[in-house]
């Protein structure tokens, strides 16, 4: 079993969540969320970024998918930040571009400590069969904020927005992997101030 992972359990009034993430996985998903579109995108990520990724929720869907989207995003981003530890030894910095058919995605990131999304995508359906379009944005935001990284999401062009949104998960996954490895020249954490 992979020493980088974690489980987070999360329970409000309006969900009950129970992730697992492992860095240095294979891609195995079990996901049972609720939300079908969201679901392929969580294995997307899970598979582009060799994660094993384990997600479990029980929302209030009859309402809509925005808590449940939302509260999996918080328990991706804090299962990311207990699964790296100190950071001794990480990359620190991961990019990725995926070119999905007519559209092309870009994710840059940074394992900073200092938690900053800026998201540069928009969508020409509000909606991919039943899932809203703009939770995208919320689920990139919440994942930012809870694993403390500086998040860049561009989407250069697309004229489908299920391939739009499925090249910027894609790009996610990779661009966390590139940034989770480590780096035997690296002894401590890859920054000048001693922390991240």
């Amino acid at each position: 079993m992979s020493k980088r992972t974690s489980e987070i359990q999360r329970e409000t009034g309006e969900t009950r969540i129970r992730l697992r993430l492992g860095l240095d996985g294979s891609g195995k998903t079990e996901l049972k969320t609720g939300v079908p579109f969201l679901e392929h995108m969580l294995d997307l990520f899970a598979k582009h970024g060799l994660f094993d990724l384990t997600v479990e929720a029980d929302g209030d869907n009859e309402i809509d998918d925005h808590h449940t989207v939302e509260d999996i995003a918080i328990c991706l981003g804090r299962a990311t930040r207990e699964a790296l530890g100190d950071k001794k030894g990480i990359r620190r910095y991961g990019q990725a571009w995926i070119p999905m058919d007519e559209t092309l995605g870009q994710v840059v990131l940074d394992l900073s400590d200092r938690p900053h999304l800026e998201f540069r995508a928009e969508f020409p359906a509000p909606r991919v069969g039943n899932f809203d379009t703009e939770l995208v944005h919320e689920f990139f935001w919440k994942l930012a904020l809870e694993a403390r990284m500086n998040l860049h999401v561009i989407l250069h062009y697309g004229r489908n927005t299920h391939h739009m949104v499925e090249s910027l998960f894609k790009a996610l996954g990779r661009a966390l992997d590139e940034a989770v490895q480590t780096d035997p020249r690296v002894q401590s954490v890859p920054s000048s101030k001693g922390v991240l």
